[in-house]
């Protein structure tokens, strides 16, 4: 599921300023795989984006491609 955690940072980096500083980790569990992403301060707003609308575009992108494997998957933004 290594995938996931290269798309998280894809679209992370193309969202904020400070790319060096995005970090992805991925915890996978037997039908739950767990993203956490931690970016930078100054950032934390971009990743949200207004009312959410970017985390959340963000995590029905890694729901439509972990559901092709079966699993689920879940993003926190740290």
């Amino acid at each position: 599921m290594g995938y996931l955690k290269d798309l998280t940072l894809q679209m992370a980096r193309a969202v904020v300023n400070k790319s060096d500083e995005v970090q992805v980790e991925e915890v996978e569990g037997s039908s739950m795989v767990v993203i956490e992403l931690k970016v930078a301060s100054d950032d934390m707003g971009r990743i949200i984006g207004k009312e959410g609308r970017v985390a959340n575009a963000m995590r029905t992108l890694l729901r439509t491609s972990a559901a092709k494997d079966g699993k689920r998957v879940s993003l926190e933004i740290i």
